[in-house]
């Protein structure tokens, strides 16, 4: 016999012999990563839902939000869409989280003379009064949310010391454009009535 051939039957005994393959999985190495894994992931939720409470905290004094007037007369435009949240004007990425202004739900706007109600199903509504409206444009981002240029209507105001960014997306967004026309314009009217007072 040549050596390769012996070689390899010289191979062959010996794993025959061991009787046994090698094992193909140590399931307790397994089972350990990924126990391991789910408490880093655990982990991870956790300091991120103790960073929003930490916000939360360093914006309490936020005063509460006010609510809808029992008449707010008749609606000026009315859109369904999204909210996206609120942050400080300015700084698209500073998210305000007190008094629930941090979550992301659907809106139903309503603008009248009084000013400008928003209905979250499952978060807390909130109105805007005329005369705490400050600006409406449009943009492509808030508060972690990048859309298309446009895609997003933001509205600021004052609310206590504070002025506001609160971004909505309509569920049709050609109405973005007529929605900060008409924003603008009673902004304008107000500040035009106040002065001549």
């Amino acid at each position: 016999m040549t050596p390769a051939p012996l070689l390899a039957a010289g191979i062959a005994t010996d794993i025959a012999a061991e009787g046994k393959s090698a094992a193909v999985t140590d399931w307790a190495a397994r089972i350990g990563w990924l126990v391991a894994l789910l408490l880093f992931i655990a982990l991870v939720y956790w300091l991120m839902r103790e960073g929003w409470k930490w916000r939360a905290t360093l914006q309490g004094d936020l005063p509460e939000l006010p609510s809808a007037p029992e008449e707010p007369g008749p609606a000026v435009l009315t859109m369904t869409g999204r909210y996206h949240g609120s942050t400080t004007a300015g700084q698209w990425l500073d998210r305000i989280v007190a008094r629930g202004l941090g979550t992301r739900s659907r809106a139903e706007l309503t603008l009248t003379d009084a000013g400008l109600d928003v209905v979250r199903p499952g978060a807390d509504d909130f109105f805007v009064p005329a005369a705490r409206l400050r600006g409406a444009r449009l943009d492509k981002g808030i508060a972690g949310k990048v859309l298309t240029e446009g895609g997003v209507l933001v509205v600021t105001w004052e609310h206590g010391e504070r002025l506001i960014d609160s971004g909505f997306r309509s569920d049709r967004a050609a109405e973005h454009t007529a929605w900060a026309e008409a924003l603008n314009t009673m902004i304008e009217k107000n500040s035009t009535e106040g002065a001549e007072r």
